[in-house]
């Protein structure tokens, strides 16, 4: 019986740490961090981690709002993290947790203050800004010397697109991140929640339509960067991941991003933890990890975004922090727009309009 019982307590010392070990379920954008960002912090804390990917908010709104998700952290874009936050989506973060709070910059970390107060749910992850990613070859060849890469006409005016529309045009499947540039195009304020002006801005992007190859928020990675397509509408740090890998492949596509003299989006995706996560402490590890000024820079010298730790800075690659499309020059910040939360009633006409803009109909 004595023999019994102590091979009992032999296992159950023996399979205790492989039962009680931690799981951290992450949802964050694709392409959106260091290769080794996860293992090495598995190999600091233990944590086992589970890292699902999304390419759009709108999915993962859907997940947020049903509740359940089963994630721990998840990466919101700023306009639809207040909206989600309003609903009591997001727990309070305890920041006795995240020393590496003050490895932030000020002055970003206020201005994503304008959707979370006092930073009290959120932290910057990335940030960046949403415009047009090109083939420079290409794009020549169709629109010549003088193409307006530098003006959204290049891609809201129907004369450019038809001579664009051979070597391929994609369009991000996101509507927050297509009307307002064509609002703001049009002569209005792309902040704006008349949706007289978005009516006008869809419109415009139904003018164009007949010469867009295809709507999607990440399959223009590998298709700008392979030649496949010449024009995207692109996230920033994206169409960097495009331009890295085309020169990785040595395939002579010259990929270069733009952002308009009418302006464009700018945006920050913040580290957030929802109000039913299983394993809170695991994510508040993890916001903190990232947040070490190494951790931080080696994602941004990864996927080319912008960061918001000043403390990463002096270890950001040279190349990276001093190109104006990543992090962009003052008199740039000076036509950039947020994005703003919008109704339920607007949410209708807009997801009304954008289905009407992708069946051309």
């Amino acid at each position: 019986m004595k023999l019994r019982l102590a091979l009992t307590l032999s296992t159950a010392l023996v399979a205790s740490p492989l039962a009680a070990q931690e799981v951290l379920n992450i949802y964050n954008w694709s392409d959106y961090i260091a290769e080794d960002t996860i293992e090495k912090f598995e190999a600091e804390t233990g944590i086992e981690v589970n890292y699902d990917v999304y390419d759009s908010n709108e999915v993962l709104e859907a997940k947020m709002l049903a509740g359940n998700s089963g994630y721990d952290l998840v990466v919101p874009t700023s306009d639809f993290f207040q909206r989600q936050n309003a609903a009591g989506v997001y727990q309070p973060l305890d920041k006795s947790k995240l020393p590496n709070l003050v490895n932030m910059d000020a002055d970003l970390m206020k201005a994503a203050a304008a959707y979370d107060p006092d930073n009290a749910h959120s932290v910057i992850y990335m940030w960046g800004t949403t415009a047009i990613g090109y083939n420079v070859a290409k794009v020549t060849e169709a629109l010549g010397e003088d193409a307006p890469v530098d003006s959204w006409a290049l891609i809201f005016e129907p004369e450019n697109m038809q001579k664009l529309a051979d070597c391929g045009v994609s369009f991000l499947d996101a509507p927050t991140e297509m009307l307002p540039p064509a609002i703001k195009y049009l002569g209005g304020d792309p902040e704006t929640t008349d949706p007289a002006e978005f009516e006008k801005a869809a419109d415009l992007l139904l003018s164009v339509r007949p010469y867009v190859r295809y709507f999607h928020s990440s399959q223009y990675i590998n298709d700008l960067a392979n030649g496949d397509i010449c024009v995207a509408v692109g996230f920033s740090g994206d169409v960097f991941i495009a331009q890295a890998r085309a020169e990785e492949a040595d395939n002579g596509v010259e990929i270069a991003y733009t952002i308009p003299e009418e302006g464009a989006l700018s945006w920050y995706d913040l580290l957030a933890i929802p109000a039913d996560a299983p394993n809170p402490d695991a994510a508040h590890k993890f916001i903190n990890f990232v947040m070490d000024p190494q951790i931080t820079a080696d994602i941004t010298n990864y996927v080319w975004y912008a960061n918001a730790n000043e403390a990463s800075m002096p270890l950001v690659d040279e190349e990276i922090k001093s190109d104006p499309g990543i992090f962009p020059t003052p008199s740039a910040k000076e036509n950039l727009w947020s994005a703003v939360p919008y109704d339920s009633r607007l949410d209708r006409t807009i997801t009304r309009l954008w289905t009407t803009v992708k069946t051309g109909q």
